[in-house]
C-alpha cells in the first residue's frame, strides 16, 4: 500500500460526458421573476464545466477517495478562432512553418492568405477537433499539392486561399519564367 499523503494528483483530459452529469445535477424548476429559464442547449460546454463540483466527478465514475485528493479543480475553455490561428502560425514549431519548410525543400514558397487561416480554424471548430484536428485539415488541403510538387517545373510559390480550404479547389500556383537549375549539364 502506498502512502499518498505527500503526493499531488493532477488529472487532465476530455472527460467526455461530464457535462451531461453536471446538466443533470443542475436540472430543477425555474419559478419566479428572477428565474433563469434558458435552455441548457444554449450553453457552451466550457460554461457548463465551470460549475463542476467534486460530487459530479464521483457521479461520473471516479472513486471518492481519489476525488478527495484533488485539492483544486480547474476547467479550460474551448479554443476560439483566434487561438487556433495563433496555434497554426506563432509557435517555433507551428504547423504552417513545418509545411513551409517541407515546401522549401523543393525550392517553393508556401503562403496562406489570412482568410484561409480563418477557414481552417472554422473547420476545426465545426469538426469539434480543436488544435488536434489542425494537422489533419492541413494534410488534406496540401496532400495532393505535395505529391505533385516535384513534377511542376519552374514553380516558385503555392498560395492557399479560402476556396482551397472550403471548396477543395486547387491552390494558386505561381510559376517563374526562368528554368530551374536541376544540376545536370549536357
Amino acid at each position: 500500500q502506498v502512502d499518498t499523503t505527500n503526493i499531488l494528483f493532477i488529472c487532465g483530459g476530455a472527460f467526455s460526458g461530464l457535462d451531461q452529469v453536471i446538466k443533470h445535477r443542475q436540472k430543477g424548476t425555474a419559478i419566479g421573476f428572477g428565474a433563469d429559464v434558458g435552455s441548457d442547449d444554449d450553453k457552451k460546454i466550457g460554461d457548463i464545466l465551470k460549475t463542476l463540483q467534486p460530487e459530479d466527478l464521483v457521479k461520473y465514475g471516479l472513486i471518492p477517495e481519489f476525488v478527495g485528493r484533488l485539492p483544486v479543480i480547474a476547467t479550460l475553455e474551448d479554443l476560439d478562432e483566434e487561438s487556433l490561428i495563433k496555434i497554426l502560425t506563432e509557435p517555433k514549431n507551428a504547423l504552417i512553418k513545418q509545411y513551409q519548410t517541407l515546401f522549401k525543400m523543393e525550392k517553393v514558397d508556401l503562403n496562406f492568405r489570412n482568410d484561409a487561416l480563418k477557414s481552417i480554424a472554422k473547420l476545426a471548430i465545426k469538426r469539434k477537433t480543436g488544435a488536434r484536428g489542425l494537422r489533419s485539415i492541413l494534410e488534406s488541403i496540401l496532400m495532393d499539392t505535395m505529391f505533385e510538387l516535384p513534377s511542376h517545373e519552374n514553380l516558385e510559390e503555392v498560395i492557399i486561399g479560402p476556396e482551397t480550404v472550403d471548396n477543395s479547389k486547387p491552390p494558386i500556383m505561381v510559376h517563374s519564367d526562368k528554368k530551374k537549375d536541376i544540376g545536370i549539364q549536357v
